[in-house]
């Protein structure tokens, strides 16, 4: 299992607990052979107890307290629930569609139709980011290039034409910034996202799942309804990129993280979004169906909302939702 520095002392009393099961396992092998063991049994249990007992006291401690920063390193967890995780869940006889139908396939971002609970059609879309180093390469670490958010809209324009709400799920450092991201017209791929998604006619879900960044995130973001994960950061630029611009010095994130207000509770306070999802104790990954479990009842409480709605009104609350951030009183 990775971990992250976070959560270090919670890996060191694990693995005490797992050298006392192992021993506890050598008492039982000796107990079949005869020996009397009996006292180091008791000795080991009343141990092991102890030290459960100081993980979940430590635990709840480490997670009361969190930094801004801390849940960055938790939005990027190596262990953190990805789209297709979370599709695996919600969504029923899931079909991935692939291309832009004008030049490639990328990978960093999946989409496709399924029916959501298993009775309702949706259309989904969401960035994936890979498990292993082949496998992050080959989805270009979650950062979609034009081809991605190109193949995202196609798969929205589908669910306009029949009828059905849209998913889209957010988790990227941000888009694609490589020459050929360039030369294939990133900048015009992301515009033409934010404006397709506008105007839909029908339901738009969005949820934050671990990485909100920059202009990747927002081509994804333009919904009815926002939902962000509790450890999940919604930001115009990561914290690494904002203190290397600010102070010149990458190695001043925490500083940065603080400064840019990008967690789920401070987008919540500046109308950002409309709920934040709170996760188990350690994160999503500590239970990923859990999560997904949740997100779903979330989903669908939106989404009868929405319903009532005509396609109309829809588009009026959405582009007042978005006229309204940014907006400064002047006292």
């Amino acid at each position: 299992m990775r971990i992250i520095p976070l959560e270090q002392p919670l890996a060191d009393l694990l693995t005490q607990i797992e050298d006392l099961d192992a021993e506890q396992l050598r008492l039982l092998d000796a107990t079949a052979n005869g020996e009397d063991v009996t006292a180091d049994q008791k000795r080991i249990e009343g141990e092991i107890a102890q030290l459960r007992r100081e993980h979940d006291a430590l635990q709840a401690d480490i997670f009361a307290s969190l930094t801004p920063f801390d849940r960055v390193q938790l939005a990027r967890h190596p262990e953190r629930p990805y789209t297709l995780d979370y599709l695996s869940v919600l969504v029923a006889d899931w079909t991935e569609l692939h291309g832009d139908r004008r030049y490639a396939d990328d990978k960093a971002i999946v989409a496709g139709l399924g029916l959501l609970g298993g009775t309702r059609p949706i259309a989904a879309c969401g960035h994936q980011k890979g498990r292993n180093v082949a496998e992050r390469k080959a989805r270009g670490f979650g950062q979609a290039g034009p081809p991605g958010y190109r193949k995202a809209v196609r798969i929205m324009q589908l669910a306009a034409r029949f009828g059905h709400a849209v998913l889209t799920f957010i988790d990227t450092p941000g888009a694609a910034c490589s020459p050929d991201a360039e030369e294939l017209g990133i900048s015009e791929a992301l515009a033409v996202s934010q404006m397709e998604m506008a105007r839909l006619p029908v339901p738009t879900i969005c949820t934050v799942l671990g990485e909100g960044g920059s202009g990747g995130a927002i081509a994804l973001g333009v919904a009815d309804h926002i939902i962000m994960l509790e450890h999940s950061y919604y930001s115009v630029i990561a914290p690494e990129a904002c203190a290397s611009i600010i102070w010149r010095d990458a190695s001043r994130p925490a500083e940065a993280a603080d400064a840019l207000k990008l967690s789920a509770t401070d987008a919540l306070r500046f109308g950002f979004c409309d709920e934040v999802l709170p996760e188990p104790l350690g994160g999503a990954h500590k239970d990923p169906t859990g999560t997904a479990t949740a997100l779903a009842a979330s989903i669908n409480a939106a989404l009868e909302r929405l319903d009532k709605l005509s396609p109309e009104e829809l588009l009026e609350q959405r582009w007042k939702r978005f006229e309204r951030m940014g907006q400064v009183a002047t006292l």
